[in-house]
């Protein structure tokens, strides 16, 4: 053990042994503000304490509409003015006790990024996480391989953006619904996907980095992405005009030792969670903060510092939080129409979607996979393979192939003109050879017919 490994362990041991004589003190208050619930949380202060309370918050799906950020010195007070998703006080009165004991069990592992494909068997099932150049058609050949290797998808969720997809995906064995922890089977499956993702033109690789915090997927989805730098050019991705509709400004405070970061944009859900992972995955400490998102844009501002106390002391690394803050805004930004999928939950579901979506030429934006006991409920956001909205007369073709009320539009601004119709169902026999199913002969996962 090194001595920086040594005097890590030391100071983590010591935080513990604070923690513990301070647990967190967590009050609700439901009369102080008339139209949201005021969560105060006040602890002994520790490296991540901001980013746990957040995530607890955001894990609950509870919007944070203002927010009072204060940690300097040893000692954690936030106030979180929060509502439901339909914008109501919360009347559940074990709320105080649920968040303590969500903060009081919540820990942190280092984890490593090494590779764009990493596989990991976990008590209830396989998680691998895929990181690559975004293109069409790419997820429907991730999840060919993986029902053609006899591995059921349990849960996922896929983002892209800058031409980059990150995504972690939860398998089981197809045969027994348990953990997949064969180690030769393992490697296979990591082979083949990574052959996939590597395709023929991605020359840009994984970086490694050390990953604080447990495996929360929103979070190790912001890890990927920063660790693929896929921020790079950030810039390039406004419009012509020099106009965004997001703003992040930098400054210093120098007779504070600060560093200012004020953030504009319009707000949208788990976008607190998005920024603070962010600053704490970058080795920044928020010290003070506010949020205001009581309309329809979004304002917030950190006082920070980087971990070794410093401010932010170079032009270089004031571009690079604005970029990456900038990044982890659109990461979740959905692009494309939403189609809401729910269906009986069988093996191979994902592949035989996704191969009807790439057919019609829909290419997946971002992607949300569960399960809720045997039903599959699924959400994709999609464009035509340009970018562009689909046209209506396509996103009804796949929905007469899919299933009518398997497969449905939840985009408002969306309508169709099609009139109600009979359920459908998948008609495999009848579909013509895709290019995924060449691409799985060739690799001799597939039996050619031909």
């Amino acid at each position: 053990m090194d001595c920086w490994t040594s005097s890590l362990h030391v100071h983590d041991e010591f935080e513990k042994l604070v923690h513990r004589m301070n647990p967190p003190r967590v009050t609700v208050d439901n009369d102080s503000d008339a139209k949201a619930t005021l969560i105060k949380v006040d602890s002994a202060n520790k490296r991540g304490s901001l980013l746990e309370v957040v995530q607890v918050l955001t894990d609950w799906n509870l919007i944070v509409r203002r927010a009072y950020i204060s940690s300097d010195g040893g000692w954690f007070m936030d106030v979180f003015h929060v509502t439901d998703q339909h914008g109501n006080k919360l009347s559940n009165g074990d709320v105080a006790e649920r968040i303590h004991q969500s903060l009081g069990s919540s820990g942190r592992s280092f984890r490593s990024l090494k590779r764009s494909v990493s596989v990991e068997a976990a008590t209830e099932h396989t998680t691998i996480e895929l990181t690559g150049k975004d293109r069409p058609g790419l997820l429907s050949e991730v999840f060919a391989i993986l029902a053609d290797l006899k591995c059921n998808v349990v849960a996922a969720e896929v983002w892209t953006h800058n031409s980059r997809m990150a995504s972690v995906v939860y398998i089981t064995d197809a045969a027994n619904r348990s953990p997949i922890n064969n180690p030769d089977r393992l490697e296979k499956i990591k082979q083949l996907l990574l052959h996939v993702l590597k395709g023929d033109r991605d020359m840009q690789g994984a970086n490694t980095v050390v990953s604080l915090g447990s495996t929360h997927t929103g979070r190790r989805l912001h890890q990927m992405m920063y660790a693929d730098r896929d921020y790079i050019n950030e810039d390039m991705s406004r419009s012509s005009s020099g106009q965004t509709n997001q703003l992040v400004t930098v400054d210093n405070c120098e007779e504070r030792g600060y560093s200012v970061v004020n953030l504009r944009c319009l707000d949208r859900p788990k976008l607190l969670f998005d920024t603070v992972c962010t600053l704490t995955d970058m080795q920044y400490v928020v010290f003070h903060g506010t949020i205001i998102a009581e309309g329809p844009e979004a304002y917030q501002e950190y006082y920070i510092r980087h971990m070794d106390g410093r401010p932010i002391n170079s032009e270089p690394e004031r571009q690079r939080v604005i970029h990456c803050l900038e990044a982890a805004i659109k990461r979740r930004t959905s692009e494309g129409i939403k189609l809401e999928l729910r269906s009986e939950d069988r093996v191979g579901l994902l592949s035989d979607v996704t191969r009807i979506f790439r057919e019609n030429g829909l290419s997946v934006s971002r992607a949300e996979v569960t399960t809720r006991g045997s039903q599959a409920v699924n959400v994709f956001y999609v464009t035509d393979v340009s970018g562009s909205q689909v046209k209506s007369q396509t996103l009804e073709a796949v929905r007469k192939e899919i299933g009518l009320t398997i497969l449905q539009v939840k985009d408002e601004a969306y309508s169709s003109n099609s009139p109600p119709q009979r359920t459908g169902k998948f008609s495999l026999g009848t579909l013509f050879r895709s290019r995924s199913e060449k691409f799985l002969c060739n690799l001799g996962l597939a039996k050619s017919f031909s």
